[in-house]
């Protein structure tokens, strides 16, 4: 196993189990991919909180791990050829721990790319357009007088709802009859744009029927609960 101190992260986060797989995180919408994935896949792994409230995202020993400054990250002692693996963006992070333990995504190579290509329609569409509306609906944006900027993201965050909602219909989860890192990569966001956002009215989520169905049953999941608090907030 290599030594997980030649990585500058480290000196400022320690590993208490190098053995571990170390997350670098925060329980945003993103952040919460990997420790609700995590927690599925029941793979060992030790938490560190990056609190974006003292910018622990910008400092030197962050920015080693992920120059983007963002989270979450993580930092595998155990990766391809035994090697450690350092990686960040939470889609590419869902695809790798899918792989690695074989859970979470189809093997059928057809299924396998049918479900990529929805982690990507919400790490494009979905997350970016949802994250809008809570700059402009709830945090400083709102107090903008021009509204359209507003008007723009809450009229496509409807679009990609309905999108959603059509996808859904007839099936328990994005890929039908099995839930996937697919599910966990747009769970947390929709969560967050009717409840943390409180955008629901906005964007006629009561008048949907199979995306509010589909999120009750992604967060009655024990994994997705325990995931959802993962890093604790100091």
């Amino acid at each position: 196993m290599s030594d997980l101190s030649d990585f500058p992260v480290t000196s400022r986060w320690p590993a208490r189990h190098p053995d571990r797989l170390q997350l670098y995180s925060l329980p945003t919408p993103n952040g919460v991919k990997a420790s609700i994935m995590l927690e599925e896949i029941g793979l060992p792994y030790e938490v560190h909180l990056i609190d974006f409230a003292t910018d622990d995202q910008k400092t030197p020993e962050y920015l080693s791990l992920n120059p983007n400054g963002k989270i979450p990250a993580i930092l595998d002692p155990d990766g391809p050829g035994g090697k450690p693996l350092a990686l960040f963006e939470s889609g590419a992070i869902l695809l790798y721990l899918a792989d690695k333990t074989g859970k979470l995504m189809p093997t059928d190579v057809a299924r396998r790319y049918e479900t990529i290509q929805w982690v990507f329609f919400q790490m494009a569409a979905i997350g970016p357009m949802f994250g809008q509306v809570g700059f402009f609906h709830k945090f400083a944006g709102r107090e903008y007088e021009d509204k359209r900027p507003l008007q723009r993201y809450v009229d496509e965050s409807k679009r990609l709802l309905d999108v959603l909602e059509t996808r859904l219909n007839g099936r328990d989860w994005i890929m039908g009859e099995d839930y996937t890192i697919a599910d966990i990569a747009t769970l947390g966001w929709v969560r967050n744009l009717v409840g943390f956002y409180d955008a629901g009215a906005l964007v006629g989520y009561d008048a949907l029927r199979h995306v509010p169905a589909w999120l009750e049953r992604g967060l009655a999941r024990p994994a997705v609960q325990r995931g959802l608090t993962i890093p604790a907030r100091g």
